[in-house]
């Protein structure tokens, strides 16, 4: 029996989804670089102007409905396709709740969204330690691209990068 249901995110819900965030974070050993509040992510989820979407989990059988999962994606592009793409940013299913399907369902709803808006592509990121996921997602008909690699500039290095250099004469 399925007890939870998959919706788009409110901005109700931004607590539980920086909460579910939080959690990923320490899952990861990455909780030093977590700066996200619900503040600061509204704008981007519900403003004038969203760069980003989120589905959540409510467990259904549950008071309250509890948030217990989140996926967080936008829209990319690729120019050999011509076409739009959705790109996972992250997905969470909290441990207590993981093998009663959420993270099948989140992934296969927007599997969906990608096919319902003629979209050529549905990608996301895994770390090569976390062979579970990889596994789940190979099982699921994802293909592990081991041979891209990705670049990212953050703080002060993007900061940095973003400057013109010095004219060299």
């Amino acid at each position: 029996m399925r007890n939870f249901k998959l919706r788009a995110a409110e901005p109700r819900d931004l607590p539980a989804i920086c909460g579910l965030i939080a959690e990923l974070a320490d899952f990861e050993h990455l909780s030093h670089l977590v700066q996200g509040t619900p503040e600061a992510l509204h704008p981007h989820l519900f403003g004038a102007h969203p760069v980003a979407e989120a589905v959540v989990a409510e467990l259904t059988d549950q008071p309250g409905a509890p948030v217990v999962a989140f996926a967080l994606f936008f829209t990319n592009f690729s120019t050999f396709l011509a076409k739009p793409g959705l790109y996972l940013e992250d997905l969470y299913v909290q441990p207590d709740h993981r093998g009663a399907g959420i993270g099948k369902a989140l992934l296969q709803h927007l599997g969906a969204l990608a096919v319902e808006r003629d979209y050529g592509r549905f990608e996301w990121c895994v770390l090569d330690w976390n062979t579970n996921a990889i596994r789940f997602y190979e099982k699921m008909g994802a293909t592990v691209m081991t041979v891209w690699q990705l670049c990212r500039v953050t703080g002060e290095r993007l900061q940095a990068f973003a400057r013109p250099a010095p004219d060299a004469g």
